[in-house]
């Protein structure tokens, strides 16, 4: 929670994540595996931040340091101006393959967080109808998972965070699998919900154009070990045209740089196996 000793302005000054000095490595069989090497990031309340790169760059390793499913080997994390120390309600992880409950409804699978916190039913039933509304969900409350389309899932994810009252919406690669209609669909309507909550969104994607038409900010993270190659203000005004000329100069920009960071791996590996 936010220091409530704070005047209001100074209240709203604390980053919703700060990350300093982050190292991840991995123990495995043959030898250890750095994944993480000297992160740096601030993200600021209310902000949307894409993580962008390529398979094994350490986004997703990120996103769950963030989320306090794992432990950095070295660094800090604080939300809030507190430390983390494992997983909380404040940050909600939205996964690809959606970590929904199949033996519970919608309106279930919704009210888990409050119904654990100790609500009442009738509390939780009206907490999962609100954020089941807000989703555009509200006609398929008792529906199973089963029942669901991929879109309709995700929806139900979302909503299932911000039941738990979450500021902080991590969301590892959620449209992946997903078709490109129901894709764009989904994006426009995360930046619905985006605009109506002010949540701080911080979003996993290897989609150089999902990650320009979504973000306040890209990240750019390039491999061996995973570190931030650069950080990209994204000024473009909302709704995003993905056709027009400004659009399509950050998508050369971003994608030039991308292709920068993975031609020295692809030497390297190029050496290795001469």
């Amino acid at each position: 929670m936010l220091d409530e000793s704070l005047p209001s302005a100074d209240r709203f000054k604390v980053p919703a994540l700060q990350v300093s000095g982050v190292d991840k490595t991995y123990k495995a069989s043959n030898g250890s595996v750095e994944a993480l090497r000297g992160i740096n990031l601030t993200v600021a309340q209310g902000e949307f931040v894409c993580l962008l790169g390529a398979s094994g760059c350490g986004k997703s390793s990120l996103l769950r340091i963030l989320a306090g499913f794992e432990q950095s080997t070295a660094g800090h994390i604080e939300t809030y101006g507190l430390p983390v120390t494992g997983p909380g309600p404040d940050r909600g992880m939205v996964f690809q393959d959606y970590g929904l409950f199949p033996w519970l409804t919608v309106r279930d699978n919704i009210g888990f967080g409050p119904q654990h916190a100790g609500r009442s039913r009738r509390e939780t039933a009206a907490i999962a109808d609100r954020f089941a509304e807000m989703v555009g969900l509200s006609g398929f409350v008792n529906r199973f998972p089963g029942q669901l389309s991929g879109g309709m899932k995700q929806r139900v994810a979302i909503a299932r965070v911000l039941a738990n009252n979450g500021r902080i919406l991590l969301m590892d690669e959620p449209f992946g699998a997903l078709d490109a209609l129901t894709r764009a669909k989904l994006q426009e309507e995360l930046l619905t919900i985006w605009r109506e909550t002010r949540l701080t969104v911080v979003f996993v994607t290897h989609s150089v154009e999902e990650a320009i038409f979504l973000a306040d900010r890209v990240v750019v993270m390039s491999a061996g070990p995973g570190r931030i190659a650069s950080d990209i203000r994204i000024d473009l005004p909302r709704p995003r045209d993905v056709s027009s000329v400004e659009f399509n100069a950050l998508r050369r920009e971003i994608t030039n740089g991308l292709s920068s960071h993975l031609a020295p791996q692809r030497q390297d590996a190029a050496m290795v196996n001469a």
